[in-house]
């Protein structure tokens, strides 16, 4: 009778959907879901993947993470490979849009806390989980697969039509914050506009190519690779790799505030502007339509109630020039 109804249940909200299901290789038939758990690889076309990902795959930036749309959802494991920050990585986890707890990720089997609501419905419901990694550093995370309980099936996630892209510092990327990028102001914006969001942040990173605290690299150069400049110091990957922006959502909106690090490097303000002119323009080739919000440092307050504001009329200089 259930077996009936759940593939009566799956062949209408095909039906409904704006795109038939895509094909998993495999895919489970129904039967064999109802007979037991099953493991979906982490190559399977139905897990939403957002933010930088290797190949293996394993997170490099802040926030990157995945997204899955499961029918009839009761239980999660991720098993988790070795390349996995040790002893293990914070991640965030929202389940059907509600806020995000923090969940400790390590190498192996980890079964995730979903605190579903019981419901007396037989008929199965649709549950979105949405994963994103927590720190700048100490952040990584290689997905070997994802085992879903009996009877469950997993469905396309259909994206937010708005996508919003941050690149900065450590304001950014949530140094300090207790959730890391959790808390910060470009995670909380994408979730009150109900966007997709991505964010590209290093705490320490100038947007000029050089040393800035121990970022080998400035944003200028790290943005257009798949890691974030943490690679220096990681055995098993210390190079760095270009990225396919064609694996992105593109977005809607991007926002850029960066800056501080330039100034405490004594990057002059011509050399500032110059730099930061040469990063739009890359920006732009990837982004032709999309407007770009460049941000003025929010400063330094000292205790007389003074703030220092670093690179005065640069900012506007660059919006200016473009």
């Amino acid at each position: 009778m259930f077996s009936h109804l759940l593939k009566a249940f799956v062949v209408g909200l095909s039906m409904l959907e704006t795109s038939q299901l895509v094909e998993a290789s495999p895919t489970p038939a129904v039967d064999s879901l109802l007979s037991g758990t099953y493991t979906i690889k982490h190559n399977n076309p139905l897990i939403w993947y957002h933010g930088r990902w290797t190949d293996e795959p394993s997170t490099w930036w802040t926030g990157t993470g995945f997204k899955l749309n499961v029918l009839g959802l009761s239980s999660l494991t991720l098993n988790i490979g070795p390349v996995t920050t040790s002893p293990h990585a914070a991640v965030g986890i929202s389940v059907d849009y509600e806020p995000f707890r923090t969940v400790n990720i390590s190498t192996g089997t980890n079964i995730l806390p979903l605190n579903l609501s019981a419901s007396n419905s037989i008929i199965p419901k649709t549950h979105v989980i949405r994963i994103a990694t927590e720190g700048w550093q100490n952040n990584r995370i290689e997905l070997d697969s994802i085992t879903l309980n009996k009877g469950a099936v997993l469905l396309p996630y259909k994206p937010s039509k708005l996508s919003f892209q941050f690149i900065g510092d450590s304001l950014t990327a949530g140094q300090y914050d207790d959730r890391g990028v959790i808390d910060t102001w470009g995670f909380y914006t994408g979730e009150a506009f109900k966007a997709e969001h991505r964010i590209n942040a290093q705490p320490g990173a100038c947007l000029t190519d050089q040393l800035c605290w121990g970022n080998y690299h400035g944003v200028s150069y790290q943005y257009f690779r798949t890691e974030d400049t943490g690679y220096y110091y990681t055995t098993d990957h210390n190079y760095t790799t270009p990225w396919d922006f064609k694996k992105d959502l593109p977005p809607t909106h991007v926002f850029i505030h960066i800056g501080a690090n330039d100034n405490a490097y004594s990057i002059t303000g011509d050399a500032f502007k110059a730099t930061y002119l040469g990063f739009l323009e890359k920006l732009r080739h990837l982004y032709p339509k999309q407007p770009i919000f460049i941000l003025t440092p929010w400063g330094w307050p000292s205790s007389d109630g003074s703030v220092y504001y670093y690179y005065q009329g640069v900012y506007q200089d660059v919006v200016n020039t473009r």
